[in-house]
């Protein structure tokens, strides 16, 4: 597995990653702590060091974790969130600094370590300044329970006032070949202070794989029976965007996964995605596409394939979307 800087924060991770929120959350029924154990344990043997959690996902997700790195820990990189009052995103943010020692405390003994890699806030908290809680990690940091500090979905302004304080090694967004919004002004600006990037959703929850249609059904707690990109009707229409890519996958001899991956990669170097799966084979073939190398010309074709389509569908349902660049 080749390796990559976050950044210029001197973090260095495996160029891929394993998101783990659908182990148990989110995405369907999620599988058993063991089942779980067991993937983790097989994404460090072929060579992923960056592991990605978060309070929210249940407190099994971050004790399937922990386990899972039992004995390797000095191997791994370990990424975990805060931001949501009582750890549920239902209930809204809550990023006060009392509760994030709290939340970093929790998560520290679920992980079953001394510190956290990789500290993100979940999501802006407009109530609590971004000033005290760069300061709030700044003070875990040189306590020795984090090394460094991270961002997700947050805005240009919330970065740069946060970076001020303590540098920020990584923001975490969704971004993909269906979502390219922070092609604007949060590449260029993460470019600028040398904070690396990490891609969730990078296979647009699923879709940029192929095996998703108007026709497919979702279990009773999978997050996308409630995300409009995913109603039916989208969905359908959707499929314009696949069809860019079978050609180049094609003539590459990869899937439409491996592409969408791939394309990721190229954009910077300082971009790590995190795909998550429960599926060995699908971690087989999602790694497989950190050495899947697109020329300029390819990337072009890619471009030029998808200009031709329009997305349909918000990514977010709107009690969610508010939540996201603040």
């Amino acid at each position: 597995m080749k390796m990559r800087q976050l950044g210029r924060s001197g973090l260095e991770v495996s160029a891929m990653g394993l998101g783990c929120m659908g182990l148990s959350f989110g995405i369907g029924e999620g599988v058993s702590k063991a089942e779980g154990v067991a993937l983790v344990r097989a994404a460090i043997d072929r060579g992923v060091t960056f592991f990605d959690t978060a309070e929210a996902y249940g407190a099994v997700n971050e004790e399937l974790l922990g386990e899972a790195v039992s004995g390797v820990r000095d191997r791994v990189v370990l990424a975990t969130k805060f931001g949501f009052r009582d750890g549920a995103p239902a209930k809204g943010v809550d990023s006060r600094p009392a509760r994030i020692v709290e939340v970093v405390d929790a998560s520290l003994r679920r992980l079953g370590t001394g510190h956290i890699d990789l500290l993100y806030q979940h999501r802006v908290d407009p109530e609590v300044p971004m000033e005290d809680v760069a300061g709030t990690v700044r003070d875990l940091i040189q306590a020795g329970k984090v090394r460094f500090f991270g961002l997700s979905e947050a805005g240009p302004e919330s970065i740069r006032r946060a970076h001020a304080v303590q540098p920020v090694a990584a923001l975490q967004s969704e971004y993909s070949l269906w979502w390219r919004q922070p092609e604007a002004e949060i590449l260029p600006l993460l470019e600028e202070l040398g904070i690396g990037f990490v891609p969730f959703s990078p296979l647009g929850k699923g879709f940029l794989t192929g095996t998703i249609d108007e026709t497919t059904t979702f279990g009773a707690t999978d997050f996308r029976n409630v995300v409009p990109r995913f109603a039916p009707e989208a969905r359908k229409a959707n499929q314009a965007l696949l069809a860019g890519l079978d050609g180049i996958a094609a003539a590459k001899g990869a899937t439409k996964a491996q592409i969408a991956l791939a394309w990721l990669l190229a954009q910077k170097p300082w971009i790590v995605p995190i795909p998550g799966t429960t599926k060995l084979r699908r971690l087989e073939e999602n790694l497989a596409a950190a050495s899947l190398d697109l020329s300029p010309e390819d990337l072009r074709a890619i471009d030029e394939a998808l200009s031709q389509v329009e997305v349909q569908g918000e990514r977010y349902p709107a009690e969610y979307g508010k939540l996201a660049n603040r």
